[in-house]
């Protein structure tokens, strides 16, 4: 009896030390999200065993997230819900059923994942869209893009950006009744990457009539050069997204290469060309002083020869929408951009938001000094939480007044 309670009190420490992690005082319901941080860690060693064993692939494992999360297109009495295929890339459809006072409002919503996980049928991704399509009676398509591995760059970028320059043909918009006035680009995470570099791409391609109306940028990944932001060396270790996390899911998206993310890891990946692109990610001067607090500026290192040479995403603002220059930014729509405190790329946000404005671009920067990554997507039980309600409330209703 002694030796069997002893195991079960060892059991007990053990896991109770697994599940601890010191979370700042001011980070919302520390407790949920400190079980939440538990779980995807767990699932991350998992892989990473798995991935060791050359059982899967370290992405493969991850994907359980998305795949436990998955729920059925199931329409109700606001907003009939379908997948189908736009431009032969699979989309889920939200269109409203409340009859319309004239032509209606488009958001086109990229998910978040890292370009490597994510489906838009996940619980989170279904609830945001369905209660923008209600609330906005708005048509919204959420995009099902190709994942890496096996797909990398620019494959996710081809597919949203393919998707929204069918949409927006006067033929398709008329055929959903949308407002060629009042469409909209959105995105989380490597959603709101994608949804940045789509807002740029389309201000430049003479093909693509209909302007965007607004862009909404929820905790973007916006360039890969300088992984060691202030935001980097603070949330190294906060949840949901490490810096090693970050690290990984930037190397998956842009090269096959292992090398490339062990250079990524010692910041010793950027190459000789990207020296003329550094001024545009120089914190010391985009980012606001309290988000820079006592770091030093020092810039990113070049590197010589290595793996990064043969990455042209590193240098694409495609890729990386931070680096596009001011010219094109001054053509981009009005601007939300969500950025949240305890995040590793808070100030990829933060620094394109200053640039907008420097380029005159109307930004609405909303910083939550009390949340983290992903946060937006927890809006259901089990996994509900209030900071999440409250920032997706601030995006809908800055959409309501700005689409």
């Amino acid at each position: 009896m002694g030796a069997r309670l002893l195991c079960l009190c060892l059991l007990t420490a053990l896991l109770a030390y697994y599940i601890y992690s010191p979370l700042p005082p001011e980070l919302a319901q520390p407790g949920t999200v400190m079980l939440l941080s538990a779980a995807i860690r767990a699932l991350g060693h998992l892989s990473e065993l798995g991935e060791l064993l050359g059982l899967m692939h370290y992405m493969e494992g991850l994907r359980l997230i998305s795949t436990v999360e998955l729920v059925a297109p199931t329409s109700d009495e606001n907003v009939t819900v379908t997948d189908t295929e736009l431009s032969g890339v699979p989309v889920r459809l939200f269109l409203p059923q409340r009859p319309p006072a004239g032509l209606r409002r488009a958001v086109l919503f990229f998910h978040g994942g890292g370009w490597c996980l994510g489906d838009a049928g996940m619980h989170g991704y279904d609830l945001m869209s369905r209660r923008i399509s209600n609330e906005l009676n708005a048509v919204v398509v959420s995009v099902n893009y190709r994942l890496a591995p096996p797909h990398r760059f620019p494959a996710q970028f081809e597919d949203v950006y393919s998707v929204t320059k069918f949409f927006l043909q006067d033929k398709v918009l008329s055929q959903y009744g949308v407002d060629p006035a009042r469409v909209c680009v959105a995105g989380d995470s490597a959603g709101g990457n994608l949804a940045a570099a789509v807002a740029q791409q389309l201000s430049e391609d003479p093909e693509v009539k209909t302007k965007l109306k607004a862009q909404v940028l929820i905790y973007p990944a916006l360039q890969a050069l300088d992984l060691d932001l202030p935001s980097y060396r603070d949330n190294a270790q906060k949840p949901l997204l490490p810096r090693a996390l970050m690290v990984r899911f930037w190397s998956e998206y842009l090269s096959p290469e292992p090398a490339l993310r062990a250079a990524m890891a010692r910041g010793r990946h950027v190459p000789p060309e990207a020296a003329p692109l550094l001024p545009l990610l120089n914190w010391s001067r985009w980012l606001p002083a309290d988000m820079r607090g006592a770091h030093a500026y020092e810039g990113p290192a070049l590197a010589g020869a290595g793996p990064a040479r043969r990455v042209p995403g590193l240098l694409d603002p495609r890729a990386c929408p931070l680096l596009a220059p001011e010219a094109r930014l001054r053509r981009l729509p009005p601007a939300l951009v969500l950025t949240c405190e305890h995040d590793v790329l808070r100030d990829d946000g933060a620094m394109y938001a200053a640039r907008l404005r420097a380029a005159g671009v109307p930004v609405t920067h909303h910083h939550a000094k009390d949340a983290f990554h992903g946060a937006v997507t927890f809006l259901a039980w089990p996994l509900e939480l209030a900071v999440g309600r409250r920032l997706f409330d601030t995006c809908v209703g800055w959409l309501k007044e700005s689409l």
